[in-house]
């Protein structure tokens, strides 16, 4: 993605540090949910050992939230990850997080382990969700064979 232009505005809702993104976006594989030629959403894969792969930033345009557009992209990306030939794929989220946890877990992810203080080592800001101080990242793996 080199040539185009990143939808920074996209990547910094679903990870507010642009020095992070830049750690891992030029390694992804980036798909886009467009509507009307408009970048909605975005998802990016970076694959990691073996046969796995991990969801590193997934963000919804917020006046398009609550319209399915997430459910939509995730289980494009799901798709992509299998069809790609990965077995596992993994997402990480703040333990603060609270909507998204039910969103990986309705959409067929288990909580596989917790990076305790991740969130504090690796961000030069605190970063607070629901008046809960995002400190540890809660991962989640699908098996894409089941």
């Amino acid at each position: 993605m080199e040539s185009e232009q990143l939808p920074m505005d996209l990547l910094l809702l679903a990870d507010p540090d642009e020095h992070m993104i830049e750690t891992y976006i030029h390694n992804g594989i980036i798909y886009k949910l467009l509507e009307d030629e408009k970048v909605l959403g975005i998802s990016v894969l970076v694959p990691r050992s073996g046969a796995t792969v991990e969801i590193v930033n997934i963000a919804i345009a917020e006046n398009a939230q609550g319209k399915g557009f997430g459910t939509r992209l995730l289980q494009y990306t799901i798709h992509a990850a299998r069809q790609a030939g990965y077995l596992h794929l993994k997402v990480g989220t703040g333990n603060s997080s609270l909507n998204q946890l039910a969103f990986y877990q309705k959409s067929g992810f288990r909580i596989v382990g917790v990076l305790r203080d991740y969130f504090i080592k690796h961000y030069n800001e605190p970063i607070f969700e629901n008046g809960i101080p995002c400190r540890d990242m809660i991962m989640l793996e699908m098996d894409l064979n089941e």
